[in-house]
């Protein structure tokens, strides 16, 4: 069995509802690795899929295919990102007032502990200096109040594409202040904890200073917690520095969101991820395909992508041979 992400590479529930409820009927997809090249093909049955972990700034498309999925046996919770920057920053996010009344709708279906608001990545500009982050994060954390229990931060990394990006439209963050983020790490986790919601650092090394523990999107607790019946093993994976999720099978693809966010570390330009938005196929076995993979058959090329060390409960072990 394994943890399926959909995904931290794009924003699947806003732009890809169909293809994944194609590909959760069908019980399989294809997916490449960024990195190699290679092909996999993924089990995507609900006897397959200890729990179906969601990444998305807009779950309205998915809201109302939830009960039938849960009904079928997928065990569902999703991350949501909410900021509410200006236009410039965030050009094609929905309305913030919208947005929270989508979380609101989703807490009821999977229930508030199965969804984690993301407040990230904080941008620090003079535009959006820590007193606007106070203000926004309170008025959030007071509509999403008994909604979730949980909120994701993190500061904006300096990637390349995001440096190049923010610097197109004249951006300037302040990229590395770390007394200025430990400071208002403390006072978010103030506001959040008077409402009911815990903060956890997602890929943060210093905010344990500031009383911010270390997140895991992809948690191994979670999971044991949402399938007592199952025996969950799972081994850490992190993808960087100071993260703390556990291993899954991610089923998106880099450079396909349509959002456009100026800081997205996922997509080299919005106009990539529109384009790659247009050149989707929600009947294909894959959420994009690379030029290379065009025409090809993918089962003739895909390995089985690997299980995570998640059984039934009372399934024997193979005892270590040494």
């Amino acid at each position: 069995m394994r943890v399926v992400s959909a995904s931290r590479r794009t924003d699947v529930p806003a732009f890809y509802t169909r293809w994944l409820l194609r590909r959760l009927r069908a019980g399989y997809c294809h997916v490449a690795n960024p990195f190699s090249g290679d092909v996999y093909r993924v089990g995507l049955a609900p006897d397959e899929v200890a729990s179906l972990a969601l990444f998305t700034r807009d779950p309205r498309p998915i809201l109302t295919h939830l009960p039938s999925l849960l009904a079928e046996g997928y065990r569902v919770y999703a991350h949501v990102t909410l900021n509410g920057y200006p236009r410039l920053l965030e050009p094609r996010a929905p309305w913030l007032p919208r947005a929270v009344a989508a979380v609101t709708r989703l807490a009821d279906v999977l229930g508030p502990e199965n969804v984690v608001w993301r407040y990230d990545p904080i941008v620090l500009t003079p535009e959006t200096p820590p007193a606007w982050h106070l203000a926004r994060f309170a008025g959030i954390a007071e509509s999403l109040a008994g909604a979730t229990g949980e909120c994701a931060i993190s500061f904006v990394d300096r990637y390349r594409k995001t440096e190049r990006n923010l610097g197109a439209l004249g951006v300037e963050p302040s990229w590395d202040d770390a007394p200025a983020q430990l400071a208002l790490a403390a006072e978010l986790r103030g506001i959040a904890e008077e409402r009911g919601i815990r903060v956890r650092a997602c890929c943060e090394e210093g905010l344990a200073e500031a009383g911010v523990r270390a997140a895991a999107c992809v948690d191994r607790e979670r999971v044991a917690r949402m399938r007592p019946d199952l025996d969950v093993r799972m081994r850490l994976a992190p993808t960087r520095a100071a993260c703390g999720c556990a291993e899954s099978t991610d089923i998106g693809a880099y450079g396909t969101c349509g959002f456009g966010c100026a800081y997205c570390y996922a997509t080299p330009t919005p106009d990539v991820g529109l384009r790659r938005l247009r050149e989707h196929d929600p009947d294909d076995t894959m959420l994009w395909r690379p030029p290379e993979l065009r025409g090809v058959d993918l089962d003739a090329v895909a390995v089985p992508a690997r299980e995570a060390d998640i059984r039934p409960r009372g399934e024997g072990r193979q005892a270590p041979l040494f």
